[in-house]
């Protein structure tokens, strides 16, 4: 599987034997069945930055954005939005992608709220000037939405009457950003913590108050704002207090036993450690950490 990153693939191996030689011991990845899944999942982590990177590169076509055109994509909509210098728009469909996440089936809930059901676009413009106008939509057309969440968003409800309703999370994300929009909240937020991508990315990962929202979604959010070069930011940490898969695969890792919760407080910096030795950066670990202790001897290409 992918010939071109062949020679990542065997620099990750022998970074996780070196490191597991000189370093720390990695029990959960002593053997070579174990260490192939793990450097494999690495590899699909990269290749999904470097996609990120591959498509900004590009001219995209304003098809690409509509979420009514059929050729609708919203990885590439926030590019051309970027290219036509919408950063407001650019930042509002990236949470809407965060919101409804990616399932394996596509991205048919986003399209059919986003685009209204074929009827418009709910865009930047029009929802931060009259949220409740969407709100109240997406209350009277819900049933007629398809698809469904992504994992990462797996409890998430369209039922205006869910107390994790869309509406809710809605104004609380308006309410977070503020009304000068994007480029303002995001610029003010450089100039107050300076010019560290990964200081910045903890302050707005601390502050960021958005109903249901939690360690995952924020991570994803921000994520992509950096990788998108709104805003300089990169996560310095794996947020792992408050994760699941990813501390499990931590653990699995360091400790052989993804329940081990013995030494919680030091797997941060265990992490930090490996990432010297790696170089892929915490994205791309937390990210792969997290697929591979799903099967940790198998290499399973996890894309929803």
């Amino acid at each position: 599987m992918w010939p071109k990153r062949q020679s990542d693939h065997a620099r990750l191996i022998a970074g996780l034997e070196d490191h597991a030689r000189k370093m720390r011991s990695l029990p959960g990845a002593n053997d070579d069945e174990t260490r192939f899944a793990l450097a494999m999942q690495i590899v699909a982590s990269l290749r999904r930055e470097a996609y990120y990177q591959a498509v900004q590169q590009k001219t995209i076509a304003a098809s690409k954005a509509d979420p009514n055109s059929g050729n609708f994509d919203p990885e590439r909509a926030v590019a051309y939005h970027l290219q036509q210098g919408n950063i407001e728009e650019a930042c509002w469909l990236i949470f809407m992608m965060t919101h409804f996440a990616r399932p394996v089936t596509g991205w048919d809930r986003l399209r059919d709220v986003y685009g209204m059901l074929g009827a418009g676009t709910w865009d930047w413009n029009t929802v931060s000037q009259d949220p409740k106008a969407m709100i109240d939509w997406l209350s009277e057309n819900w049933r007629q939405v398809a698809g469904k969440f992504g994992n990462h968003r797996k409890y998430e409800s369209i039922r205006p009457d869910s107390n994790r309703s869309f509406g809710k999370v809605l104004n609380s994300y308006l309410l977070w950003v503020g009304q000068a929009g994007h480029q303002k909240f995001f610029g003010e937020a450089v100039r107050k913590h300076g010019n560290d991508p990964k200081v910045i990315f903890d302050e707005l990962f601390r502050t960021m108050r958005v109903t249901t929202f939690g360690r995952l979604a924020k991570f994803d959010y921000l994520a992509m704002i950096g990788r998108y070069r709104i805003a300089p930011l990169e996560a310095g940490s794996a947020y792992l207090e408050d994760a699941t898969g990813p501390k499990a695969g931590v653990r699995l890792l360091f400790l052989g036993d993804a329940s081990d919760n013995s030494h919680d407080r030091e797997l941060q910096s265990w992490l930090d450690d490996l990432d010297l030795d790696l170089a892929v950066g915490m994205e791309v670990l937390e990210d792969a950490l997290c697929n591979w202790q799903k099967s940790p001897r198998n290499f399973v290409h996890y894309k929803g």
